[in-house]
């Protein structure tokens, strides 16, 4: 904006400042990176023990969701504009407390808890950002997930596996936690809402099949879903 002609100081403090301005003029700006979307990506790729470099990234933007794959047993590799996520180990527990920027990130938890379903042992992920943002636990249920919701708090169990079944997103960010969750589930999941993902999330069943999974976007009544 500033670039544009506003009078706006404070930035990376708690206070902003601004000054109002008779008109704008033009710009060119370029748009940093969507570090969530690319977080998405880099735990779907983590949960499915798949081999992924997602590009045009700001890796430093990104240090919280790596520190917390890296203690799961997946290895990340940085470079100047793309990280590589890669497993070749079982996933363990690990313990993830949302915050604000630079912390993990609130819009990955419903991703990292699908990812946690099934990791080794025992992890607990505590929400401190929104209340009642575990509404989706109840479809990750319904695959076969063992989580206990307290409050903020999700206790979550590692299961051998998840199985295929009919769910439905109730948000954008659980959507995307829910997709994490189906590409790892045996068998067949259909994930109802999906307006909700498109919210966020371009053409995200052509970008995962284009890395090999089975997914396709297809017409479905709201009523086939099983309540």
């Amino acid at each position: 904006m500033n670039s544009m002609g506003a009078d706006v100081k404070g930035a990376g403090t708690d206070t902003i400042k601004i000054k109002g301005v008779k008109y704008f003029k033009s710009t060119t700006y370029s748009l940093i990176p969507d570090q969530i979307e690319a977080g998405t990506y880099m735990i779907a790729a983590a949960a499915t023990g798949g081999d992924v470099m997602v590009k045009n990234v700001i890796p430093k933007h990104l240090e919280a969701i790596t520190a917390k794959l890296t203690e799961t047993g997946v290895t990340v590799v940085e470079f100047d504009d793309s990280i590589r996520v890669y497993r070749n180990e079982p996933l363990v527990k690990v313990n993830i407390k949302t915050l604000p920027y630079p912390g993990f990130p609130t819009d990955l938890q419903p991703p990292a808890v699908a990812l946690l379903t099934t990791a080794m042992g025992t992890s607990v992920v505590n929400e401190s950002v929104w209340d009642s943002r575990f509404q989706y636990v109840d479809e990750l249920r319904r695959l076969g997930a063992n989580i206990i919701v307290n409050g903020r708090i999700a206790v979550i169990s590692g299961v051998d596996s998840l199985n295929g079944s009919p769910v439905k997103a109730p948000d954008l960010r659980a959507g995307a936690g829910l997709v994490v969750a189906g590409l790892i589930a045996q068998g067949e999941t259909t994930i109802y809402n999906i307006k909700y993902i498109d919210r966020g999330y371009e053409d995200i069943e052509k970008k995962l099949s284009m890395l090999g999974a089975d997914i396709r976007r297809i017409d479905a009544e709201e009523d086939e879903y099983a309540v």
